[in-house]
């Protein structure tokens, strides 16, 4: 019997493993299936540009995964049952059950509401496809002097405000930041930002926490409203409590503790990868929500599973964060080294050519999901063998 393993999520870190999986492993012995709720690959790191309008082709996931051997399941995730080693799902088929010997968890994260009053109700935001969608129609129907509030001074507030300002000049963005406008950034690379703002005519309100968001704009913790014909909302990022309502053993962030190979610590048939698991990086903190993090855990976890399927030593991979890149529009951006305790080194690079590189990571990302089983080697690894309690031998 073939070892079945399940991949839940299709974004940077599914997908890629599931590809990496794929490549390294024979299909004689093994069946992948991936379990994703959309046919299209998210690129998320673009979806601002989406809702921005431009406009892009997303890549099906039928074609992505095409001749590779990988099984695509159009569903949504309702459950996770790992003492049944089985995965509750419904889509166009109906209900099912998908049964697994490995599960790697990777469904990533949704915009967090952090409790404030009519987010939900009037707020847009740029984290799923979906979302940036209806943003890019709201958008699409203000005139000349339109008003748009992004809430949150992260990477995505920012990348956010900075593109809605340079592809709509007729529009009047702010932004609306809890402290101080790019703060963790060296001080030549927070002026560079600050100029950047300037230079797009951004509106910032420093020291600023927005506590609801109202029809026509928003209100902050002092009681000022701030008015809006539009309010984003990029405050932060939150998984589903799928992982904390199944039993896996999770933080108080509701993401999936792991050990340094992406193992789940409560339950050793599953893996996390992305922004679900509650990966310790190497300077001994919790690694951010990011599409590098992504990448580092993905790898993490596809190295440990197919040595342990075949028997090997596991290796482990890096998790060290280097920097953060952020766009500020199509031709302007920021890369920020920073050193193992995570604070800004005082070198940073700017401008033209950091948005060339932002954009070559982009693309990068975007065709290493597009050709998952790149490099497929002549000769895929087989499966070490152990017998199971009733005597049969099966992947181990």
């Amino acid at each position: 019997m073939k070892h079945r393993i399940v991949v839940l999520g299709a974004g940077y870190a599914g997908a890629f493993a599931a590809g990496n999986l794929a490549r390294r492993l024979s299909p004689a012995d093994t069946e992948i299936t991936v379990v994703n709720a959309v046919p299209d690959f998210v690129e998320r790191m673009r979806l601002h540009h989406l809702a921005a309008g431009q406009d892009f082709a997303f890549r099906k996931l039928a074609d992505v995964f095409a001749g590779t051997g990988i099984r695509l399941r159009l569903a949504r995730v309702t459950g996770v049952d790992p003492e049944r080693r089985t995965v509750a799902v419904t889509g166009e088929d109906g209900d099912g059950e998908l049964p697994y010997d490995t599960l790697l968890y990777a469904l990533g994260s949704f915009v967090a509401h952090h409790g404030a009053p009519g987010v939900a109700e009037y707020a847009f935001d740029v984290t799923g496809m979906s979302s940036a969608l209806r943003l890019r129609e709201r958008l699409a129907g203000l005139g000349e002097g339109g008003t748009v509030l992004v809430v949150g001074e992260g990477l995505t507030g920012i990348e956010t405000a900075t593109e809605f300002a340079e592809s709509r000049p007729d529009l009047s963005v702010a932004l609306a930041a809890r402290g101080e406008l790019g703060a963790w950034l060296s001080p030549k690379a927070r002026r560079h930002l600050r100029q950047a703002f300037d230079r797009l005519g951004i509106t910032v309100h420093e020291h600023t926490g927005i506590e609801a968001v109202e029809p026509t704009g928003a209100i902050a913790a002092d009681g000022t409203s701030i008015p809006a014909d539009v309010t984003v909302w990029s405050a932060g990022f939150a998984v589903h409590p799928i992982a904390a309502a199944s039993g896996l053993e999770v933080a108080e962030t509701g993401q999936i503790v792991v050990d340094r190979t992406m193992r789940s610590v409560s339950h050793p048939d599953v893996y996390a990868a992305g922004d679900c698991a509650y990966a310790i990086g190497e300077n001994g903190r919790p690694l951010p929500m990011s599409c590098a993090s992504a990448g580092y855990t993905n790898m993490q976890a596809t190295a440990a599973i197919i040595a342990r399927l075949t028997g090997s030593e596991v290796p482990t991979t890096g998790l060290k964060y280097h920097g953060n890149h952020i766009s500020l529009g199509r031709r302007d951006a920021i890369f920020q080294m920073v050193d193992g305790d995570v604070r800004s080194k005082s070198w940073y690079l700017g401008g033209r050519t950091a948005a060339w590189l932002k954009s070559g990571v982009l693309k990068g990302a975007g065709w290493g999901v597009a050709h998952p089983t790149f490099g497929m080697p002549k000769r895929k690894r087989r499966l070490a063998t152990a017998p199971d309690r009733d005597g049969v031998r099966v992947a181990a």
